[in-house]
């Protein structure tokens, strides 16, 4: 992963060319270093290619850094004020393209050219859908207790273009990301009691899902986002539903005695995963989408709960609570296969990523008893702290594609 070139050293808003074509450098290397799959080699002794060799790489140099993919491009002022971003891949012991990309951006939105850059590569060598170019939905909270000031927040997935989307005014909670990454439904406490709103992001206003004033939380969407499944009480009783992404009458999925929480989708839309106590604890179920079949997967010791399916559909992700100890955890779709995948001692609330290689959730640090977000990979491993400027929560891990 080279510098860069660009054609003339152009002064933008954003800085120069040649420094902007350094950092998206930069940013590339970070991303694929974020994943398992890729080892980013040393071309610190490697000439800088010209602008000239973007297109027409000299291999031999490439091939004696020991590289496989050599991802090149460039950085272009146009005209109009806005930047052509070039990206290529080339698979270097052959010396042919396998994918290229140009994006044209303000200067001040190099960042995610970048992460699309990073994306091409990903996708092409991996087979996995993109992930870089995405967003994390969270609760970012201020003040304890009492004087807790909860707000829905929202940034790229590796911390950059940090935004607040509400006041404070009200509690929030429980924000997912909608299939297009456009709208967030989220729980919120507005009025003095529990209501799942819908939150347009680019248009930035918010609306109630539901015209009734039934408590209702915990919402997420359907896979082709026309649905939304929740919980919501009535007559004493928590049960899951669904209605229209635009409103409309809901649709009763559950009706035992018990609590019914934390409906995910399948990919495919076909099944949701809940959280139910009707066998004493809360416990992992999965029924069909119209709430047909229901049946119980998790069998462990503990309590489970906030199921999250996995991009492909063949993985579940969980929180686990045994003791005083809480932890995130994958299972097979049927409850086979249980694997606990990081630490504790207070881990919870998962989400994966667009692509499905990594699990992010909320973690509260032992010492000073503060809650921020880390990820660690979907098959376990070391996991990595995301920064964010105030405690943060309930996070949702969305692909860009508007």
């Amino acid at each position: 992963m080279p510098p860069l070139a660009t054609a003339e050293n152009v002064d933008t808003e954003a800085g120069k060319t040649w420094s902007i074509a350094n950092q998206i450098a930069q940013l590339i290397t970070a991303d694929l270093k974020t994943t398992t799959s890729f080892i980013v080699a040393d071309s610190s002794d490697v000439r800088v290619p010209s602008y000239p060799e973007v297109t027409a790489p000299a291999f031999a140099q490439w091939r004696a850094a020991r590289a496989k993919f050599l991802l090149s491009g460039f950085v272009n002022a146009r005209k109009d004020g806005r930047l052509t971003v070039g990206c290529y891949l080339y698979d270097v012991q052959s010396g042919r393209e396998v994918a290229r990309q140009g994006f044209a951006v303000t200067p001040n939105e190099w960042r995610r050219a970048a992460h699309r850059c990073a994306d091409t590569a990903f996708v092409k060598v991996t087979g996995n859908p993109p992930q870089f170019d995405s967003r994390i939905a969270y609760v970012t909270q201020s003040g304890r207790d009492e004087q807790a000031v909860k707000r829905l927040a929202i940034m790229d997935f590796d911390g950059a273009n940090h935004a607040y989307l509400t006041s404070g005014d009200s509690i929030v909670l429980s924000p997912k990301w909608s299939p297009k990454g456009n709208e967030i439904a989220y729980t919120s406490y507005a009025g003095g009691d529990l209501q799942v709103r819908i939150f347009d992001v680019a248009a930035n206003r918010e609306r109630p899902l539901l015209a009734s004033g039934r408590e209702s939380f915990g919402p997420t969407y359907s896979p082709d986002g026309r649905t939304v499944a929740f919980s919501m009480s009535t007559a004493g009783n928590t049960d899951v539903f669904t209605v229209g992404a635009g409103g409309g009458y809901p649709r009763q999925l559950t009706n035992s005695p018990a609590i019914d929480t934390g409906p995910s989708y399948s990919p495919d839309g076909k099944l949701i995963a809940f959280v139910s106590d009707r066998s004493g604890s809360p416990q992992l179920y999965v029924m069909n989408s119209d709430g047909s079949n229901q049946r119980r997967i998790s069998f462990g010791r503990g309590v489970y709960g906030s199921p999250a399916w996995s991009p492909d559909g063949e993985r579940i992700a969980f929180t686990k609570v045994e003791g005083a100890l809480s932890r995130i955890g994958t299972m097979a779709t049927n409850g086979a296969d249980e694997r606990i995948i990081t630490g504790g001692p207070n881990d919870e609330q998962p989400t994966w990523s667009p692509g499905g290689s990594r699990i992010l959730f909320q973690r509260q640090d032992p010492g000073n008893r503060r809650m921020g977000l880390a990820s660690a990979p979907a098959d376990g491993g070391e996991a990595r702290q995301i920064l964010t400027p105030q405690e943060a929560t309930d996070p949702s891990w969305a692909e860009r594609q508007e």
